[in-house]
């Protein structure tokens, strides 16, 4: 059968999924959901609730880096995969310390005794060492994309529309740029495409191929 992604539009962990199944360019049906109204073939093929998951008719894949991993076996035609060792430990700290700041940044309400001011500097110092590596060149590696590029955007992109204004006026230049040309990407527009949320019965959404 097709595989099967189930995501949510806005979530990051769903856009670095679909960053990757976009590369790959094979073909997927996708599921839209709400998260206040999760359908109960999603919750049966994923008790956990979160997105994005993938059932491929022989496993489920539940964590988003793994479904990057699982389209780049797929088809890796940009060469994700093929960057430096140290870019793993970069998406480490960002699923880990940089994720962990920034949601107690975004959602201070949500936490008790949350210092926001010190959560947003705990996040910037990841941004100053990206800004160091981008520094004449495109890209974190060069100048085409690799895996840690887009596995770490969608956050970053998270952490700058907390306060845009604020984002844009800190000394990291390139990080802005790297941010920006994502935002404007053909790439971004092609996952960020909207679809009404899926309903059992109804005909397969297919999920864009990247033009060869």
């Amino acid at each position: 059968m097709m595989p099967i992604l189930w995501t949510f539009r806005r979530c990051p962990y769903a856009m670095r999924a679909r960053l990757a199944i976009f590369s790959a360019g094979f073909d997927v049906e996708l599921r839209e959901i709400l998260l206040r109204d999760k359908p109960k073939a999603f919750l049966l093929a994923s008790p956990k609730g979160t997105v994005p998951v993938v059932e491929t008719g022989t496993r489920v894949i539940e964590e988003s880096f793994e479904v990057m991993l699982w389209a780049l076996e797929q088809n890796d035609p940009e060469g994700w995969r093929d960057m430096p060792a140290h870019g793993f430990d970069l998406i480490s700290h960002t699923d880990g310390p940089f994720k962990t700041a920034l949601d107690r940044y975004k959602y201070a309400s949500r936490h008790a005794d949350v210092d926001v001011g010190l959560e947003q500097h705990k996040a910037g110092l990841f941004l100053h060492q990206l800004e160091r590596m981008l520094e004449g060149r495109a890209y974190l590696f060069g100048n085409s994309p690799s895996l840690a590029d887009m596995a770490i955007l969608p956050f970053v992109r998270q952490f700058a529309h907390v306060d845009l204004e604020w984002f844009e006026a800190q000394p990291w230049a390139n990080v802005t740029r790297w941010l920006a040309d994502f935002k404007a990407s053909d790439r971004f527009a092609a996952i960020m495409t909207k679809y009404p949320p899926w309903v059992p019965d109804q005909d397969p959404v297919p999920f864009p191929r990247k033009a060869a």
